[in-house]
């Protein structure tokens, strides 16, 4: 048998951390080494048993798990899910050095938790973790907007559509896409797996980031240049085109390639609409969801783009769709932002 993975389980409370432990260790696959209380016996017990993945809970006294995490991954890194309610902390907790968050649960969600966490628990054990850009990051004060949303720049790009798939390590991936991005681009829209709730917190926080305009998708909304458009979390998101104008489609369904929403869902429809309009970029995250899909919009005549593996969290879903053949340029995730600007050039040109 394979050897276990090493899980550490950090949690202020008592009867949470037997909770989790005992929803874990029933997992072939996984063993809970130890439990701590709090960022100092943390500490202690990492150097102790030197786990392969660590759960961590952000709120905890004295140190919180924030703190604590750009302790460890400055001294020891080692790939982290946090469990977080449904605030910003956890996009913090991304950006110190979680490679993955998950929601805290309900005493109705806990089954759903339990399975969700020791999923995510796997993909951490391979993921690559970027230690250097957790000290070379400089992050703006939230309230901190940036001044030059301005519409006048926009050029007509409505009748192309840039789509963006992501998972695992997508969260901050995609924030540092969208940062490089001007305004005048067509409209973006994006799947990332998120559960519901955060969803919305996660474009607010990257519509303050970023120059375009971010929003959470809602249906039946015309795609609008300069503006992109995050998929809701638990709902499955894709295009149609009406009177020759793109419009988002959100709507209740069964997961796609595991997810919901997925990124295949979202491809498929940017491919049976956009066709040769299109840009697609798969970026790091662990299975298959989205490969599929980047296939479509290759056959349909679209440009397609994977990241690639140096610079993937996990080379995943980026790794599966360049092995089937979906990917016409695989290149680095700082290069990404330059490939789509390059080949909206190319179409513009053949007009």
């Amino acid at each position: 048998m394979d050897k276990k993975i090493k899980v550490l389980v950090i949690d202020d409370s008592i009867i949470f951390r037997r909770v989790i432990s005992k929803y874990l260790q029933e997992d072939p696959e996984l063993e809970v080494v130890e439990t701590a209380k709090d960022s100092y016996d943390a500490r202690d017990k990492v150097l102790q048993y030197r786990p392969d993945v660590l759960t961590l809970d952000i709120e905890m006294p004295g140190v919180n798990g924030i703190e604590f995490l750009k302790i460890l991954m400055s001294q020891c890194p080692i790939p982290t899910i946090v469990i977080s309610g449904a605030n910003d902390k956890c996009f913090e907790a991304l950006s110190a050095g979680a490679v993955g968050f998950v929601d805290k649960p309900t005493s109705s969600t806990m089954n759903e938790f339990a399975i969700d966490l020791a999923t995510k628990i796997k993909e951490a054990s391979v993921a690559k973790l970027d230690i250097k850009s957790n000290f070379t990051k400089v992050s703006k004060p939230v309230d901190q907007k940036i001044n030059s949303k301005k519409t006048t720049n926009i050029i007509s790009n409505s009748n192309q559509i840039i789509a963006i798939g992501a998972s695992m390590g997508g969260v901050e991936a995609i924030g540092k896409v969208l940062k490089e991005l001007p305004l005048g681009l067509p409209g973006i829209v994006i799947t990332q797996h998120m559960p519901p709730v955060f969803t919305k917190r996660y474009a607010e926080r990257l519509n303050r980031e970023c120059t375009i305009n971010v929003k959470e998708a809602k249906n039946g909304e015309v795609i609008l240049p300069g503006n992109a458009y995050i998929a809701p979390g638990g709902l499955q998101m894709g295009i149609i085109k009406k009177n020759n104008k793109f419009l988002i489609q959100v709507k209740e369904g069964d997961k796609v390639s595991g997810h919901c929403p997925s990124v295949d869902y979202l491809f498929e429809s940017v491919a049976n609409e956009a066709k040769e309009k299109s840009i697609a970029a798969i970026l790091t995250g662990m299975g298959s969801d989205g490969a599929r899909g980047l296939l479509e919009i290759k056959k349909a005549g679209g440009y397609t783009i994977g990241q690639n593996k140096q610079s993937c969290t996990v080379y995943g879903m980026p790794m599966v769709a360049k092995n089937m053949g979906a990917v016409i340029k695989e290149t680095s995730l700082d290069m990404i932002p330059n490939a789509i600007l390059n080949q909206l050039k190319r179409n513009e040109m053949r007009k």
